[in-house]
């Protein structure tokens, strides 16, 4: 995305002989409904997902969108760039891996679609080939409660130390949870929502036993990879995850 690409051009990590802009491009911005499906352009925008139409089928990524950077990185940076960046630690993402979201690219050579888990292959990495472009992504419409937390040294600003993205589906009796910030690329925590889905009381959308929250965030820092570096502790990101999933269950229930 520009607003990390740029970053590395004036640092001279990059020297680009040649840049496409895409700001032009009017069909890769927006959303769209498609029955129970929605459809994101790569071009929209953060401040584009904290508009109330959004917000209704969309409340996850609102949440991430609200949480990315300032107001000024908000209104240029995008979807398609977060996901094209491929930081572990790009706000969206989580939610997109929870959602199990499919990504639509396209080069001269055609179009194919894909899991999102497997166009991104590890830290600042994808599957993308030199000529291939992000043209949307798809998600289902919210039917459930969704949730995003994250910590870090503020609460603006701030490129997180760890992130949790929960989403509920309520008719499909079905957990999505991912980790962001805390492994080579977003992790899901299948063992935590398998665990979580046999003791949640569909019928009610409740828990009755406190106990299986902190089980929850149990499995969750289990399956977090953390490393120890100038933003934070193994220790303390593994500790995070723990509280942010604990505290995302018992939101959305």
């Amino acid at each position: 995305g520009g607003t990390d690409f740029m970053v590395e051009v004036n640092y001279g990590a990059r020297r680009p002989l040649g840049v496409v802009s895409l700001r032009s491009l009017d069909e890769l911005r927006g959303w769209r409904r498609r029955g129970d499906e929605l459809i994101l352009g790569a071009g929209l925008r953060f401040a584009d997902m904290l508009r109330p139409e959004f917000v209704a089928v969309a409340p996850g990524l609102a949440q991430a969108a609200r949480t990315v950077g300032s107001a000024q990185i908000r209104s240029t940076g995008t979807l398609g760039g977060n996901i094209a960046t491929a930081s572990p630690a790009g706000d969206a993402l989580p939610v997109l891996y929870a959602l199990d979201a499919t990504v639509s690219v396209a080069s001269v050579r055609g179009e194919r679609a894909l899991p999102i888990s497997e166009l991104i292959c590890g830290d600042k990495q994808t599957t993308l080939a030199d000529e291939e472009l992000i043209l949307s992504v798809s998600v289902p419409v919210a039917a459930g409660p969704q949730e995003f937390l994250k910590i870090g040294p503020r609460n603006a600003m701030v490129i997180a130390v760890a992130s949790v993205a929960l989403v509920v589906d309520v008719d499909g009796r079905r957990l999505g949870c991912a980790l962001g910030s805390v492994g080579p690329t977003v992790l899901r925590c299948g063992e935590a929502e398998a665990m979580a889905e046999g003791e949640i009381d569909w019928d009610s959308g409740r828990i009755d036993d406190p106990r299986v929250y902190e089980t929850f965030g149990a499995l969750c820092a289990d399956a977090s990879r953390p490393i120890d570096d100038h933003r934070s502790s193994s220790r303390y990101r593994r500790h995070g995850v723990s509280v942010l999933s604990r505290r995302a269950l018992m939101r959305v229930l």
